[in-house]
């Protein structure tokens, strides 16, 4: 037997630089103006708290000192220049925080608020293939979504009723299940109403089996109206704790013929393209199957109706937009595909902006998104709000963190990354822009220093996004980070700005220290 003898030589050897995070020019030039001798006093950090920060509170600042001092930093003369950085990039100083509670008066007409809303809201992927499930529906309601979408189906024997997206290969999952999900964690993250929208294609026997699961399900927590005439919506504030129920009031009508009604697997299986495709770009409209009605058989279903605390309207087929805004009496809810809401708002704007002050508008993606893409709320948003003009100068000093939340190679396997920050205002069409930083090479703790003015119109429905990347020669540049920011809500000053993942999630260490000034 032979025996090979070999060496293995290895050419080099990784070794990354992670500096440690300094305290930017401005920050130096900051303390040295509200310290003395190297030291900051509580009286001196009240100061700057004040007239940099505008906050006026000594009950912050001995906050902030209070937070400091387990730190071996500290000095109980006070802060030192690291103390006060330490202070900046800390939670204690965030340039938004969505912990501070509810701010805004939470009295008025529920159509005056915007709505967290969910979209098919029992899938667990794509619009055509995935399967339905409570899952989705519980990760929402955790986040703070408000509003539940749920597409009632007959079962295939037609003695039970499925939530799934008709017309579809999508799975079913029980109604029962999803209720009782809904209940479970309705006001887990907000003690707000929550509304659930259904999409009926229900026979009417079926409704009934639908008002008895509902009643039972939510009980006294269920908002039952006392009246449809309603030419108002009632506050978030009186309806804390109570979930309320949203779709198409069955027709006050006679059957004049028996009508079957096909079970829902042969709906699809006998569906054509133009069919499909219609179901996919529009709201499915709201058909009243009957099986073996007498005739002239009335079809009330009060059980089912008086449930109905939001009626939703449907447009027809030919209607007039504009006429349809204008001609509504009782308050009600009104959906819209993102095609059929831009293609209004060229001819009707105005009315909608009027529509949307007593009424609801809900408006969805369109059919073509199957992998259940978002689409851009901006157009939505702005046909209801009132303009104030004002500017915004925005600096971003520099970040860390990135060396703790990922691998030294994450991003390139030979050096570290080339960071720089996309910034974006997203609002009315004439506040939309993008600036950006100049990339930082080779540096775990990147320092900018750049500074950028916005001009914005409409602050009331403008985002701030930010959007951290590694600048990649060879390719895409790798993402290493983002938010999303009302820009009514920033706080002036020098602010820490954390960074989420693609799912939302707050990463641990990353922060950006950024300064924001408005006019």
């Amino acid at each position: 037997m032979y025996r090979h003898s070999f060496r293995v030589c290895f050419c080099f050897r990784r070794r990354f630089r992670t500096n440690v995070a300094e305290a930017p020019e401005d920050v130096k030039r900051v303390f040295d103006q509200y310290s003395e001798n190297g030291t900051m006093n509580i009286d001196q950090l009240q100061m700057f708290l004040e007239e940099v920060q505008g906050e006026e509170s000594k009950i912050k600042a001995h906050a902030i000192f209070d937070n400091l001092k387990h730190l071996n930093i500290f000095q109980r003369r006070g802060l030192r220049l690291e103390d006060f950085f330490r202070y900046l990039l800390g939670d204690l100083n965030l340039a938004f925080s969505p912990s501070q509670g509810v701010y805004q008066d939470m009295r008025a007409p529920l159509s005056h608020y915007y709505i967290f809303t969910g979209h098919n809201s029992y899938l667990t992927g794509n619009q055509l293939s995935s399967a339905s499930s409570v899952t989705p529906i519980i990760r929402a309601l955790k986040r703070g979504v408000r509003a539940i979408e749920l597409d009632l189906w007959p079962s295939s024997k037609n003695n039970g009723i499925n939530v799934l997206h008709g017309g579809t290969l999508t799975a079913p999952v029980k109604l029962i299940k999803c209720l009782r999900a809904i209940k479970d964690h309705a006001f887990t993250a907000s003690e707000y109403p929550v509304v659930i929208t259904f999409e009926d294609h229900l026979t009417h026997d079926l409704r009934k089996e639908v008002a008895k699961m509902v009643t039972t399900t939510f009980g006294d927590i269920l908002y039952v109206p006392k009246s449809e005439d309603l030419n108002e919506f009632p506050s978030p504030e009186s309806l804390k704790g109570r979930i309320l129920i949203s779709t198409k009031p069955p027709e006050h009508t006679k059957v004049e013929s028996t009508k079957e009604k096909p079970s829902a697997d042969k709906q699809r299986d006998t569906a054509d393209d133009d069919i499909w495709e219609s179901a996919m770009s529009r709201e499915d409209t709201n058909e009243d199957y009957l099986e073996e009605d007498d005739k002239d058989e009335e079809i009330v279903i009060p059980e089912y109706r008086s449930l109905i605390a939001i009626h939703a309207k449907k447009m027809k087929r030919g209607s007039n937009l504009q006429t349809f805004f204008n001609d509504i009496e009782k308050v009600s809810r009104l959906s819209l595909s993102e095609q059929e809401l831009e293609n209004a708002t060229g001819n009707c704007g105005h009315d909608i902006i009027r529509f949307t002050q007593r009424n609801l508008l809900r408006v969805y993606p369109k059919g073509s998104r199957l992998d259940s893409s978002n689409y851009n709320p901006m157009l939505a948003w702005t046909h209801g709000a009132q303009m104030v003009a004002f500017n915004m100068q925005l600096k971003v000093y520099m970040g860390e963190g990135w060396h703790l939340e990922f691998g030294l190679s994450h991003f390139d396997f030979y050096s570290p990354p080339d960071l720089y920050v996309k910034i974006r205002i997203v609002g009315v069409r004439e506040d939309t822009v993008v600036k950006r930083t100049i990339p930082i090479e080779d540096q775990w703790v990147p320092v900018w220093n750049e500074e950028f003015s916005f001009s914005i119109s409409a602050p009331e429905l403008a985002l701030l996004q930010v959007v951290v990347l590694d600048h990649d020669t060879s390719g895409k540049d790798d993402f290493a980070g983002q938010t999303c920011l009302p820009v009514r809500e920033l706080r002036s000053g020098i602010r820490a700005v954390p960074l989420y993942n693609r799912k939302g999630e707050i990463y641990k260490h990353v922060k950006l220290l950024m300064r924001f000034e408005f006019e």
